[in-house]
């Protein structure tokens, strides 16, 4: 059998574990579009008491930290998330102004499958999403077909960073050293 068949088949049978991260775009590309070039200095949430039960309700299970670090300029937040799509966590930036998304943008995907959440047509749909008495988004998001769980991720993580922005407005935090 030739060598390049033999390590064809050899990938095909890895299939997802195959599947390297893409980065799209990094943390820090991400904070400086999202405080348009100056990002201010990170601060710390500690999940801790009632903020972790409640963080808890909006993922449906534990995060996967006891802090969470993020940026804050006036009434801008942006938050560097993970949760898991399918199998791998999926990194999302969430940029909050005024209680609301000011944008979302997948920063590395990890997953097979479901990729399409990083394109606009999905992404610009939690455009000036808020959240409502009941910690959900006031609004519906249009799901993609064959990314089901990566949807449900992101759907997750702008009830999180909208979750947090509000909790971090209210409460004293630490800046990170």
């Amino acid at each position: 059998m030739p060598r390049n068949l033999l390590i064809t088949l050899f990938l095909l049978l890895l299939g997802p574990a195959a599947q390297a991260a893409v980065t799209y775009q990094t943390p820090a590309e991400f904070l400086d579009f999202a405080f348009a070039g100056t990002p201010p200095e990170p601060q710390v949430v500690w999940l801790t008491g009632e903020r972790k039960q409640i963080v808890e309700q909006i993922l449906g299970h534990p995060y996967a930290s006891l802090r969470v670090r993020y940026w804050r300029a006036g009434k801008r937040s942006a938050w560097i998330l993970e949760e898991i799509g399918k199998e791998l966590p999926i990194t999302v930036g969430v940029a909050v102004d005024d209680h609301a998304i000011a944008a979302i943008r997948v920063l590395v995907f990890r997953e097979s499958r479901g990729w399409e959440i990083r394109h606009g047509f999905f992404t610009d749909q939690f455009r000036d999403a808020r959240l409502n008495a009941d910690k959900q988004l006031d609004r519906h998001i249009d799901g993609i077909s064959g990314a089901t769980l990566s949807v449900r991720a992101m759907k997750k993580l702008a009830r999180l960073a909208l979750y947090l922005d509000a909790a971090t407005r209210q409460d004293d935090v630490t800046p990170t050293p």
